[in-house]
């Protein structure tokens, strides 16, 4: 027996020419526990558990609005292109996102979409000491490499602009060698983290900066896939939808107005016309 240091969602675990693996709770794969689980394998483990108990963003940016649910994992952990719940069904990118509308059984997903480029950004709650910027990036870079095992070329930045700070995780296909973990698992591990789930089985990262607790208010994770995600005006919020339409209905009104005062304007001219040439009638 052995203890999976970097997942605690596991059980049956084992030494194998001295790697201690482990079967992920939900979907009997066995993981390495030297490096992170794939997210697919970590939501299916978190579903079965369920079950039982500042700066602008990229145009093609969008964030997660469907929350957890029961993933279908490759064997190699990866997710399904397609992705089902009863009879609908969606397409999602390598970070498990749902990248299109939600469609009946028929929907056709040709390929797994590749998430390269993921923005974390986190609001922090007030500090007693302004956060120095050299010690922020030092800590979560070194969090990064360290504890979630990413390569540094991998982070792209890190940026503070009070109260927010942001990470930007890029990885495209042709970066990626096969040894390398992730930017959608690290994501996934560093998320648990912030919010106090963490995967690990030691617990929670100790975020401190310059000897005070960095505390999160606000955590968002958007993410940039390789090919640009079909969403149409049906997966709209509700109120965007009635800002779309409240500024529709303005431009129908002013064109409106527009038509009617030139209208008008055009009748009072005709009659000035008239009136002109009746009275030079009448002075001949």
């Amino acid at each position: 027996a052995c203890i999976c240091e970097k997942n605690k969602r596991v059980t049956n675990c084992q030494v194998a020419n001295g790697v201690c693996r482990c079967e992920s709770v939900g979907s009997g794969v066995f993981v390495n526990c030297d490096t992170l689980t794939s997210k697919c394998l970590l939501m299916k483990a978190e579903m079965k558990g369920s079950k039982s108990g500042r700066r602008e963003k990229p145009k093609d940016a969008f964030e997660d609005t469907d929350g957890l649910y029961d993933p279908e994992c490759e064997n190699t952990g990866v997710f399904k292109a397609k992705q089902c719940n009863g009879t609908t069904c969606w397409c999602v990118n390598t970070a498990g996102v749902r990248r299109t509308d939600k469609h009946d059984a028929d929907l056709k997903c040709n390929q797994l979409v590749r998430t390269m480029w993921i923005i974390i950004e986190m609001k922090h709650a007030e500090r007693n000491t302004p956060l120095n910027t050299e010690s922020l990036k030092k800590f979560f870079t070194e969090a990064i490499t360290n504890r979630y095992l990413l390569n540094g070329r991998y982070i792209s930045s890190v940026v503070y602009e009070k109260p927010f700070i942001t990470i930007d995780l890029k990885q495209n296909s042709s970066e990626k060698s096969p040894g390398d973990v992730d930017i959608a698992d690290v994501a996934y591990y560093f998320e648990k983290d912030v919010k106090g789930d963490s995967i690990f089985h030691d617990g929670a990262l100790n975020m401190s900066i310059d000897n005070e607790r960095l505390v999160f208010e606000k955590t968002a994770v958007y993410y940039v896939d390789e090919i640009a995600p079909e969403f149409s005006m049906k997966s709209l919020t509700p109120g965007l939808i009635a800002v779309i339409v409240v500024v529709i209905v303005a431009i129908v009104a002013g064109i409106v107005v527009l038509v009617l005062t030139r209208r008008r304007k055009g009748k009072y001219v005709k009659a000035e016309v008239i009136n002109f040439r009746l009275w030079c009638m009448c002075g001949e």
